[in-house]
């Protein structure tokens, strides 16, 4: 069905899922019609991004470290940057349409287009876009029927760490962290996100058969509370939920955490201070993430906003970017500007690592295939997190 931009922007906040399909036909969700850009035009003068931490850098940080500064110069588009430190933050900072766009993850952008907050992009005004991998282009989580509403970013997988003075041998399954009487037990750490559900239906997608899980973010009711349910029996053994990396290293550090969720970039932090670390990718896989930059529908300087997307996507500083955050780029031929050895640690361009990954997105009632709009949405999710951290 067709729904106004309105109604879904009311829906946005309560539950994207009611943006999804007639339950009896099993297609994809239709997006909110919004206007796509034609051209790039002059410069407005300024840019308001919504940003992780490290992807907009300005020297202020550290002075060798600036690919703001550059763009400024070059453009005249003066870039002001609001740090966001979850999905959900992100979310609502682009719903007061206050910025002109965002490097969200995959747990906020379809949030972001069904409820109208973010335009689809012109490709054919991206210059860098035809280098861009293709597994990272029209994935489920930035795109709607073939239409791209951004350009992808970076990416990296949700590790398995442990400490290797604590756990002797190196994880083959993510049972380290779900198994009650595991080695790990009260020292376990898990992200701290409605999204971490998908972890758990990960793990019972190999080890409960019976429930047929078939995408770990479109969750039947049934398979929804079989992942709640492990996740409950997990708690008393959660040392650590984490939302900031920076917290997670200390913990790791400290020797508290013992087993659970990080990115790489956590990893090598940890073990550069210290820390006796290990990561790995179970049997099971693993959940990751993958950035897009998207426009907003409301931009005040969408010229700007076009002008960073080629800024940003371009190989030199996609190398800057991802050796300073710790990722994989997501132009593979940012590698050649970047330090020996950094793309094959990352796992840049390795189709066959990408595969194992079960990149976030939001879920939504539309199942996406013949079983309609019977999933599980995303406002389902944060209600329940809640609930199992207590």
């Amino acid at each position: 069905m067709k729904l106004t931009r309105l109604a879904c922007a009311v829906a946005l906040v309560l539950a994207v899922g009611a943006c999804g399909s007639d339950s009896d036909s099993g297609r994809q969700a239709e997006a909110p019609k919004v206007a796509m850009q034609q051209e790039i035009g002059a410069s407005e003068g300024n840019l308001n991004l919504v940003v992780w931490a490290g992807y907009a850098e300005n020297g202020s940080t550290d002075k060798k470290v600036d690919w703001v500064t550059p763009f400024e110069r070059k453009t005249g588009c003066k870039v002001n940057a609001k740090v966001a430190d979850t999905s959900d933050s992100m979310v609502a900072l682009m719903n007061t349409g206050q910025y002109d766009g965002v490097s969200a993850s995959g747990d906020a952008s379809l949030r972001l287009i069904y409820g109208g907050a973010v335009a689809p992009v012109n490709t054919n005004l991206l210059r860098n876009y035809g280098d861009i991998a293709t597994y990272l282009r029209n994935q489920p989580y930035n795109s709607v029927k073939g239409q791209m509403y951004g350009v992808p970013h970076g990416y990296g997988a949700n590790y398995l760490t442990y400490r290797t003075d604590k756990i002797s041998q190196k994880p083959t399954s993510w049972s380290i962290v779900w198994d009650p009487k595991s080695p790990a037990a009260d020292h376990v750490v898990d992200y701290d996100s409605p999204t971490y559900i998908a972890d758990a239906a990960l793990y019972l997608k190999a080890h409960r058969p019976d429930l047929k899980i078939t995408d770990v973010y479109e969750l039947t009711q049934e398979q929804f509370d079989a992942a709640v349910a492990l996740l409950k029996q997990q708690r008393p053994n959660v040392n650590q939920y984490w939302s900031n990396y920076l917290d997670e290293i200390q913990s790791f550090k400290a020797g508290d955490n013992w087993a659970g969720t990080a990115w790489q970039v956590t990893a090598q932090l940890a073990k550069s201070e210290g820390a006796p670390i290990g990561t790995t990718i179970p049997q099971e896989g693993a959940t990751g993430w993958s950035d897009t930059w998207m426009i907003s529908s409301r931009a005040e300087h969408p010229n700007c906003m076009y002008k960073w997307m080629n800024w940003i996507s371009a190989p030199k500083i996609q190398a800057a970017v991802a050796q300073w955050f710790g990722e994989a780029p997501a132009n593979p031929k940012a590698c050649q500007y970047a330090a020996k050895g950094f793309c094959a640690e990352f796992h840049a361009n390795d189709v066959d690592f990408y595969r194992r990954l079960a990149f976030w997105k939001t879920p939504v009632a539309d199942c996406g295939d013949s079983r309609g709009a019977v999933c599980v949405d995303y406002s389902k999710w944060t209600d329940m997190w809640s609930q199992i951290k207590g």
